[in-house]
This record gives C-alpha cells, sequence and structure tokens, in this order.
C-alpha cells in the first residue's frame, strides 16, 4: 500500500528557510536544492524503508535520506509518511 505523504509545519518552514539562505547568493541553486527535496519526498512512499535509520533516535521507522548537505528526516506509520524536519547535516538533531 502506498503511504500518503504528510508535511509538518516546521519541515514546511524548513524547506522555505533552506531556500531563502541559499538565494542569498543564488536564486538558481535554491530553486535546485528544494526542487532535489521535493524530489526526493516523492520517491518515498514507494520505498519508504529505503532511507537509513536516524541514528540519533534508532527507530525502525523514522527514517532520513541525505539530500546534498541536509538531511530529510520522516517517521513511517501504516497509512501515511511524515516528513518531519529538514535540517543542514552539521546541525543537532
Amino acid at each position: 500500500m502506498k503511504r500518503k505523504i504528510v508535511w509538518s509545519p516546521e519541515a514546511v518552514d524548513d524547506v522555505e528557510s533552506i531556500y531563502n539562505f541559499i538565494a542569498r547568493d543564488s536564486n538558481a541553486y535554491a530553486k535546485s536544492v528544494v526542487d532535489k527535496i521535493i524530489q526526493t519526498v516523492k520517491f518515498i512512499p514507494d520505498h519508504p524503508y529505503a532511507g537509513r535509520i536516524v541514528p540519533e533516535i534508532n527507530q525502525e521507522t523514522v527514517r532520513e535520506k541525505l539530500v546534498f548537505s541536509y538531511r530529510l528526516i520522516y517517521k513511517i506509520s501504516e497509512t501515511e509518511i511524515l516528513i518531519v524536519t529538514v535540517l543542514h547535516d552539521k546541525r543537532l538533531l
């Protein structure tokens, strides 16, 4: 069964902040990064367990995909995939 994608408000804010930060130097690169994040999210329902387990949490249902230097963290449930946060890989979770 293909699960529905749900974005947390925090994850939406994260992506907007990433775009705004990068756009100060390059609108094109900011768009490219956000597009790649969105494309990665679209792939998750087909293979939700393909992402690695988030080491700090160590739960089977909390996974992450790396997109450039950002961690896309999501939680898998029976019916949906919650995009929890998108943060720079140098930041602590």
